[in-house]
């Protein structure tokens, strides 16, 4: 009995120990405690620094070209004169302008409105009568005032200079009274020249017609800003000028010039016992500084 007893606990011993050893061998505890250590997870190699791929560098962004000043450029400008003067001098590459603190001050445009009541006259009409054309130049050449009042009501008047306003991006002008009375300022009218100049207001047909025509005006009107040109510039530059004495005791004296790559404008307000000509002198003393 005692064999049979002592028998069965060797038994139970020996499976004792097969399971704990079993256990052992299946389980973590050998690998955290094994002296070797767990191999790393493995993680690719960076290639070396003269395998790697040459990388372009992007090419550098076009430098715009520098444009040459144009021949009249922003310049400090000084004037000594009574009363009031303007101007505007713009950039007809860039549209960029330049001009007095006053720029913005209106004034009555006199003659100077006569380029564009013919402009937008051809515009909407772009096949004039021989008459309407002919009148048109007695316009411009001569300054009639008569061929003036008659576009004037052709264009609709007042919904000319609204049409100006609108077309041409002024800012600060207005319709007043009648065509000699619309209120501009030296910066709207600088502007009124580039719409001109760039065919917005007369169309692709009569632009060239109506710049020729302002090239070709009566000697005696191309005062101010063409005379303080190059010689070389005068011929080619197309000119509406304003000037009118009115009844306030003023002088009215504007000039409008359209060059190759400018255009320039300044007002000038001053008493009339100075005489027209001392108008005339303010637009070439401007001038002759913005060439310096």
């Amino acid at each position: 009995m005692r064999k049979r007893v002592g028998f069965t606990v060797f038994i139970l011993l020996v499976a004792t120990l097969l399971v704990g050893v079993s256990f052992v061998w299946g389980g973590d505890l050998l690998d955290s405690y094994s002296g070797a250590a767990a191999p790393a997870p493995s993680i690719a190699e960076s290639p070396a620094a003269s395998e790697l791929p040459t990388r372009k560098a992007a090419p550098a962004a076009p430098t715009a070209p520098t444009l040459p000043p144009a021949l009249l450029h922003p310049a400090p400008v000084t004037v000594n004169a009574t009363g009031f003067w303007s101007w505007t001098v713009l950039d007809r590459r860039t549209g960029t302008m330049a001009g007095s603190a006053n720029a913005s001050t209106t004034q009555r445009t006199a003659s100077m409105i006569k380029a564009w009541l013919a402009s937008d006259y051809l515009r909407r009409n772009p096949n004039p009568s021989k008459s309407n054309l002919s009148q048109l130049t007695t316009m411009i050449r001569n300054s009639d005032n008569a061929a003036a009042s008659y576009f004037w009501g052709l264009d609709g008047k007042s919904a000319s200079i609204s049409r100006l306003v609108q077309l041409c991006g002024l800012t600060d002008s207005k319709a007043y009274i009648d065509w000699a009375s619309t209120l501009v300022s030296a910066r709207d009218a600088a502007r009124m020249g580039a719409c001109i100049a760039d065919g917005r207001a007369a169309g692709s047909k009569w632009t060239d017609w109506v710049l020729n025509e302002m090239r070709n005006v009566e000697k005696d009107q191309k005062f101010g800003i063409t005379p303080a040109l190059p010689a070389a510039e005068q011929a080619g530059t197309a000119v509406k000028n304003g000037w009118i004495a009115r009844s306030d005791g003023k002088w009215h004296v504007n000039c409008l010039a359209i060059g190759t790559d400018w255009v320039l404008s300044v007002l000038t307000v001053y008493p009339t016992s100075k005489g027209e000509e001392y108008g005339h002198d303010i637009c070439s003393s401007v001038t002759k500084q913005l060439q310096a």
